[in-house]
């Protein structure tokens, strides 16, 4: 893989991932992007501004764990056509080549990605996750780490699956739902809710 010029944008929690997954595919990150310098930096990254400075030239990966704050950040690079065309998929995930991964998707270690899969941009699929054949995951949805989703599972856009959360075959989760850590879902999931346990039960 050639990146020239790559970047991050945002610095804490979630960046430590994708940092992980730049060295294990031998990639030189210039520096990082944030609101402001920040004070503990573990992988001695040289601070090149805010998200207002990025240069034209540069190739950032957005590394933001929140949803909502990753989506309005890509949507201000995109109005100041920043390049932001690459995903991003450590060297030890398993994707079927029938499987199509979108631009700014981040893709953890130990993830398993079967045929016919569908992710959509801004995605973070995350350590050892599961995805079945057929699925379709949303935009800016975060899929946490170990969660399973059964063959033909829809997810909506801004959504986040839960730790270890269980997603039964051919089940359809809405838009800006937040599923609860180990949570089992066995039918489908309207939008803007909150739903925990086993099985999944909606709380708010």
């Amino acid at each position: 893989m050639t990146l020239k010029n790559l970047t991050i944008v945002g610095y804490s929690g979630h960046s430590y991932l994708c940092i992980e997954a730049f060295v294990s595919l031998d990639l030189e990150i210039l520096g990082y992007y944030d609101i402001v310098e920040k004070l503990v930096n573990p992988y001695k990254l040289q601070f090149l501004g805010n998200e207002e400075q990025i240069k034209i030239d540069h190739q950032p990966f957005i590394s933001i764990g929140n949803n909502s704050i990753r989506e309005k950040v890509y949507n201000k690079l995109l109005l100041n056509k920043i390049c932001l065309d690459r995903s991003i998929s450590h060297p030890s995930a398993i994707i079927s080549n029938t499987s199509l991964i979108e631009k700014q998707t981040f893709v953890s270690a130990g993830v398993v990605i079967n045929p016919q899969v569908q992710i959509s941009k801004g995605c973070i699929i995350n350590t050892g996750a599961l995805i079945e054949h057929e699925s379709r995951i949303g935009s800016f949805t975060h899929i946490g780490p170990g969660a399973v989703l059964a063959g033909n599972v829809s997810v909506g856009d801004r959504s986040m699956i839960g730790a270890n959360a269980v997603i039964k075959q051919g089940v359809k989760i809405g838009n800006n739902v937040m599923i609860g850590a180990g949570a089992v879902i066995i039918r489908d999931v309207p939008n803007n809710v909150t739903i925990v346990g086993n099985p999944g039960r909606i709380i708010r």
